[in-house]
């Protein structure tokens, strides 16, 4: 039987996860979209083929909803969806901190809720997602969460307790390696490589290193070690990242972000 799905607040995320869908094969007559504002609901119509509705026509109309919205702004929507959606369909929260008993406290009892954190490299069927059943979620509606994301990377099951930790690691994950392939960058420019070269230079370093990582089943360390000769360049390199507490400092940052996520299902 064919499952319609819907994607809610079809923000950044939630177009993200539309055209994965789209790029796996499904068609566009089985997914519906909700915007905050009608002009973007018509933009992703038009981009996609995905018909553009209400929230409440979409919870009346799907077998699947995915909320993609803002974490303050799951209670207003929830309180608009409440009435409408019934016990037999799978509600897949993406927003970060809200926990499922949030969002089953606003629903009819029994209603099914799986929670997921996945990440931007969706965009280009790298995602890593992580996926949580709540209260009334069974093996079926987890099963029915990986296959729609399985297409866009790689899925993983863990318990609710460590979402914020998902959050905060993976869910974020890609803004630090942004932020430390901008520093890598700066610095080749300060050794005189123009701005192109050093880019290329790191980006194409970072690929090879993360599938070396994936498939060689080695520990970082050992991997780096490798690379590390002893007296080398790699070494005193290495020398000041600890003299400057880099892995302290990622440390906090990340225990950081954890906090956060907290704080955001808190204030929901």
């Amino acid at each position: 039987m064919t499952q319609r799905v819907a994607v809610l607040g079809a923000g950044k995320m939630g177009e993200a996860l539309l055209s994965g869908m789209l790029r796996a094969g499904k068609p566009p007559g089985d997914l519906l979209l909700t915007a905050r504002r009608p002009d973007r609901g018509e933009l992703l119509q038009q981009r996609y083929g995905v018909e553009a509705v209400s929230n409440i026509d979409a919870a009346k109309a799907a077998d699947t909803l995915i909320v993609t919205v803002k974490p303050q702004d799951m209670a207003t929507l929830l309180d608009e969806l409440g009435p409408w959606i019934p016990g037999d369909r799978l509600v897949i929260s993406v927003a970060a901190g809200i926990p499922t008993e949030f969002i089953e406290h606003r629903l009819a009892d029994g209603v099914p809720v799986v929670r997921v954190m996945s990440n931007t490299p969706v965009l280009v069927d790298e995602a890593m997602s992580a996926i949580s059943a709540g209260a009334h979620a069974g093996e079926e509606h987890l099963r029915r969460t990986e296959e729609l994301l399985a297409p866009v990377g790689k899925v993983l099951r863990v318990p609710e307790s460590q979402q914020d930790a998902v959050t905060a690691l993976s869910g974020s994950g890609p803004a630090y390696f942004y932020y430390l392939v901008e520093a890598m960058t700066d610095a080749g420019i300060l050794l005189g490589l123009p701005r192109t070269v050093a880019h290329d230079l790191i980006v194409q370093s970072v690929i090879g290193a993360a599938v070396m990582l994936r498939d060689s089943g080695e520990h970082p360390v050992k991997l780096r070690e490798a690379v590390t000769s002893p007296g080398g360049t790699t070494i005193n390199a290495i020398r000041e990242l600890e003299n400057h507490r880099v892995r302290a400092a990622f440390l906090a940052a990340i225990e950081a972000a954890r906090d956060r996520a907290r704080e955001l299902g808190r204030i929901s």
